[in-house]
């Protein structure tokens, strides 16, 4: 089945050896289908999503925010996600 929407997002990870701490951007995507919202590891139906929020954050994105029947679940995004919200609102 094909996405209706899709939204890159990132997430900083970190590495801790024993000298020195390496921090670097992981780019992931959030995908849009008729029936769910998937991302990296974690799967939503959309029935169980009441909501989707942006908050930008200075220049650089800001905060995807996902308003689900399990909590409230946030992606750094450096992009606006605003047709992606759209595509999920006219579902």
């Amino acid at each position: 089945m094909d996405w209706l929407a899709v939204q890159p997002y990132y997430k900083i990870q970190r590495e801790i050896g024993s000298t020195e701490q390496i921090m670097y951007e992981d780019n992931r995507t959030l995908y849009l289908y008729h029936d769910r919202i998937v991302t990296q590891y974690r799967e939503f139906k959309v029935a169980d999503v009441f909501d989707l929020s942006y908050r930008q954050m200075g220049e650089a994105g800001g905060f995807l925010y996902l308003h689900t029947k399990f909590g409230v679940y946030s992606y750094m995004v450096k992009d606006s996600p605003e047709r992606f919200i759209k595509a999920f609102k006219n579902l």
